[in-house]
């Protein structure tokens, strides 16, 4: 298994470092309890536990001072930020992670529409375990007091709704391909 708190302490310090180590532990509890019910194989499940701890790895690099991140870029990159810091760490399939788990993806005409600083192509979630960690990042804010708070559906779904009928829906199938974990949880 990598260790990916290591690698989250050469990005992060004190309070900044803890608050990404929160987040991604709500993540990866969410997404590691989806990816056994679904029965996904071990390495699968060791792949999500660590892709989710490190998805959130590029707001080292961004301006969030409500959160103690003093970067030079703005919130919505921090996912090509990560892919490109977890690409140089050798870790191309979590750097994908990084890149598709906004939101519950981007396309290009996202981007285009929205006036997005970021690259004209598709950062949607492929693989099951990028839908998973995805989906599970939904639920967690990375505000601080409110890390381990996990939020509702309906909340969830409020958010998504600003941004159009399409993101919904795309929510609402993995809700029902996944979210029989939130009422166990």
């Amino acid at each position: 298994m990598l260790d990916t708190i290591a690698i989250l302490e050469r990005f992060f310090q004190d309070a900044a470092l803890q608050l990404i180590i929160d987040h991604g532990r709500a993540v990866a509890g969410l997404a590691g309890a989806i990816g056994r019910a679904l029965e996904l194989p071990g390495e699968d499940l060791d792949f999500i536990d660590e892709a989710a701890m490190l998805h959130d790895i590029g707001v080292c690099r961004v301006r969030a001072p409500e959160i103690g991140l003093h970067g030079e870029f703005p919130y919505i990159m921090h996912g090509i930020l990560g892919r490109e810091i977890l690409e140089a760490q050798g870790l191309p399939l979590h750097a994908l992670v990084c890149e598709r788990h906004i939101g519950v993806g981007l396309s290009v005409t996202d981007i285009i529409c929205q006036e997005l600083p970021l690259p004209h192509r598709a950062m949607l979630p492929i693989s099951v375990a990028e839908e998973i960690i995805c989906f599970a990042d939904l639920f967690y804010s990375k505000s601080p007091g409110k890390l381990g708070q996990r939020k509702s559906v309906a909340h969830v779904r409020n958010k998504l709704v600003r941004f159009g009928n399409e993101k919904l829906q795309i929510f609402d199938t993995w809700h029902e391909r996944f979210g029989a974990v939130l009422l166990s949880g």
